[in-house]
């Protein structure tokens, strides 16, 4: 059975709206803009490697190109600071330190019996 076709992401009002922000094309017309920015969401979405994203968007090596050409002309930068300004200041922010490490010499503390509140005071001899 053949899998279904992957949906187009963007609709015509969206893409008018992120359109003022790409980059002119010179010369040779891009492809279709639509379709690519579709690609491009549906695989960063799913978390697939670039040459597994559905035929349907396109190339794979085209989807890719695109991202990393525009990420490192600021495109995405561009489009992602004038939505989040449309909305105005948020009322909450959250900070995520799923990614932080302590430093290997910070489970050897914990080893001698230190921890950060236990080092503050001074030890009882």
């Amino acid at each position: 059975m053949p899998s279904p076709k992957p949906p187009i992401l963007l609709t015509s009002a969206q893409l008018r709206r992120l359109s003022p922000h790409f980059p002119l094309s010179h010369g040779v017309p891009r492809v279709d803009d639509r379709r690519v920015l579709s690609g491009i969401i549906y695989v960063i979405r799913h978390g697939l490697q670039w040459r597994d994203a559905p035929v349907a968007y396109g190339p794979h090596k085209t989807l890719y190109n695109r991202f990393v050409r525009w990420s490192r002309l600021g495109v995405f930068d561009r489009i992602f600071a004038a939505l989040a300004a449309e909305s105005g200041p948020p009322e909450r922010l959250m900070i995520d330190s799923t990614h932080l490490k302590a430093h290997r010499t910070a489970a050897s503390l914990l080893k001698k019996g230190l921890s950060p509140a236990a080092s503050a005071e001074p030890r009882a001899g």
